[in-house]
């Protein structure tokens, strides 16, 4: 428990400097961070005997990283899109140890988790990014304590036995009223900077919890199937990066998508 503190501790202290420092920091945070969460995703992938094609991955996440980052046009990323989809399959034609296999997993992994990594990032870089991250990320975690303590007190009824045994229906009710709640906590600390009406902001939370949830069984879904615990032993007590960013993959990206009209 005390590594994990620390771990935490340490790990926040970073996050907030490298987002408060300045846009170029917030990039190449995110940056490496999809670097390592691909890596990690890979690696996952290998224990089905199945070899991605990863210095693919890493070039598309680094020039589209790039790309959000100049305010690239879309036929750029559409483009680059199109590169990566054809040079993964190109090397599951020329190399046996990718072969088909390879290339459909290397076209998992460039969907997810690439693709809602690459939204946060636009998102980080954009003038609403306080709103959206304070939202998407706060709900998350309120969410993730009280269905834990939820479950704990009330759970019954299994929410997904097959990907992930602890949750209950019940915790998760009971995350989600938490997160809606502290939806209204968010109005008042938002409201000076950023017109989002209160019921929007209390819907956003929800949703944004919900998501949060999803996302967290998604991962959880990808370690089940290739039979690893954690995606990594990166931060001591947490896991990889998968393991922390996993919630927040999808509840940011419905953060923006929830509030974006109503950011002044």
């Amino acid at each position: 428990m005390k590594t994990r503190v620390i771990s935490a501790i340490v790990l926040i202290a970073v996050v907030v400097a490298c987002f408060a420092i300045s846009p170029i920091t917030r990039t190449l945070f995110l940056l490496a961070a999809l670097i390592l969460g691909i890596r990690e995703m890979c690696r996952a992938i290998a224990h089905l005997d199945i070899k991605c094609c990863s210095w693919v991955l890493y070039a598309y996440a680094a020039l589209s990283v790039l790309g959000i980052y100049l305010i690239a046009g879309n036929e750029f990323k559409e483009a680059l899109f199109f590169l990566a989809v054809f040079a993964v399959f190109t090397a599951g034609i020329l190399n046996k140890d990718i072969s088909g296999k390879g290339a459909l997993a290397s076209l998992a992994v460039l969907i997810y988790p690439t693709v809602p990594f690459l939204i946060i990032v636009k998102l980080a870089l954009s003038d609403y990014w306080i709103p959206v991250f304070a939202i998407g990320c706060v709900s998350t975690w309120i969410c993730d304590s009280f269905a834990l303590f939820g479950g704990k007190w009330f759970g019954k009824n299994k929410l997904a036995p097959e990907v992930s045994p602890n949750k209950t229906i019940e915790g998760t009710l009971t995350g989600a009223a938490a997160a809606t709640l502290m939806g209204i906590a968010l109005f008042f600390a938002l409201k000076s900077n950023y017109d989002i009406p209160l019921i929007r902001c209390m819907l956003t939370a929800l949703i944004c919890s919900s998501f949060g949830q999803i996302g967290d069984l998604a991962a959880s879904l990808v370690k089940r199937m290739t039979g690893i615990k954690d995606y990594s032993n990166l931060i001591p007590g947490h896991g990889g990066v998968m393991d922390r960013i996993d919630s927040l993959l999808f509840s940011i990206p419905v953060a923006y998508f929830c509030i974006s009209s109503f950011v002044g």
